[in-house]
């Protein structure tokens, strides 16, 4: 794919009068999307997002949620996110069909980075941690009501991994994999309706929470945020398993696994003792986190992994989903450990 070609292509839609100088590809490199610095001729730099993954139309809702509560968010939050670039009072986004290429462009704003958490987090920056997220939950809360509706949801993604597995068996694996897939939705849809999920909020959530995903201020105070990829409007607790991983005794790593065994750890039931006190959780979504972490394997490792990740991390990540993700769920997460360290009363116990 010739990734200028169609990047000159969306800016000239965007503003003809402006010459681009120069492309510079800062991608992380472990997903199929493409991150881009332009330079053009009177130095002034923006950022394009080149995505080819999913769908167009998903990719065009989650920008305007995200363009809408970029600006609905309010201090000291209001600074976090990119803005989009907009054109006639709408996000900019430019789609490029030709034959079998069929890519979609947005423009960013450059982000300002103040610093990274350590690779290794002490105690100190996981409790500040804890505070911060559970102060930008409350925040994405409130704006909620007024972003634009999203026709994405947990279940729609299970029904289209269920469709994919009807329909193309073979590219899941053999046919004792595939029937293992479906067993493991099955049990998602079955136990999601369990913990009175009606009671939980649905806010815009990230869920990529890699540490090199987002900046602090000299005071560890949440400073800036990049990387949509996953965003979607769901449950809070979809955030989780990615902060498990960034406080993690491990810390972060070059070569990485989505294994369950963070959401056990001591430092984590910290972080979230944190978040509780700012933005108290309950234990039914303490229980739900389990189906969250499964919701993740599935829908973001098997059914888009081979998609999203580049080939290498693909199969890495989906032969570890079999062997080890999606059998250790139902055998090595204990919500009442850390609902019994939380102190949550059990009247939200199962319904």
């Amino acid at each position: 794919m010739n990734y200028s070609f169609i990047l000159k292509k969306a800016w000239e839609g965007y503003d003809n009068s402006k010459t681009i100088r120069e492309i510079e590809d800062i991608s992380a490199m472990v997903s199929t999307n493409h991150v881009f610095k332009i330079t053009f001729d009177d130095e002034d730099i923006v950022i394009a997002k080149l995505s080819y993954f999913g769908k167009y139309e998903y990719f065009k809702e989650d920008h305007r949620i995200i363009h809408s509560l970029c600006n609905n968010l309010l201090y000291p939050f209001e600074n976090v996110l990119s803005k989009s670039l907009l054109k006639n009072n709408r996000v900019y986004i430019y789609r490029y069909k030709q034959g079998k290429t069929d890519a979609w462009v947005v423009f960013y704003n450059p982000t300002r980075i103040a610093e990274r958490m350590p690779r290794r987090l002490d105690e100190q920056h996981i409790c500040k941690l804890g505070q911060q997220v559970g102060k930008f939950h409350k925040a994405c809360s409130r704006v909620k009501n007024v972003l634009p509706k999203s026709s994405k949801t947990l279940r729609t993604d299970i029904y289209a991994l269920l469709q994919q597995l009807e329909k193309n068996e073979k590219q899941f694996g053999t046919a004792m994999q595939v029937d293992f897939l479906k067993h493991h939705c099955d049990l998602f849809l079955k136990n999601r309706s369990k913990y009175n999920m009606s009671s939980f909020e649905i806010i815009p959530v990230f869920i990529d929470w890699n540490i090199g995903n987002f900046s602090v201020n000299n005071k560890m105070e949440l400073y800036s945020r990049w990387d949509y990829d996953w965003f979607r409007m769901s449950y809070r607790v979809l955030d989780f398993y990615f902060f498990s991983r960034v406080v993690s005794d491990v810390g972060d790593r070059t070569v990485f696994s989505y294994g369950i065994n963070t959401l056990m750890e001591d430092r984590f039931i910290l972080f979230l003792s944190e978040y509780h006190k700012v933005n108290p959780l309950t234990a039914n979504e303490i229980r739900f986190m389990k189906e969250a972490y499964r919701f993740f394997i599935l829908n973001y490792v098997i059914k888009d992994g081979k998609y999203f990740f580049n080939e290498q991390y693909a199969k890495k990540l989906q032969a570890e989903a079999f062997d080890i993700y999606l059998p250790s769920v139902d055998r090595d997460f204990d919500a009442e450990k850390i609902i019994d360290a939380l102190k949550l009363e059990n009247k939200s116990i199962l319904y």
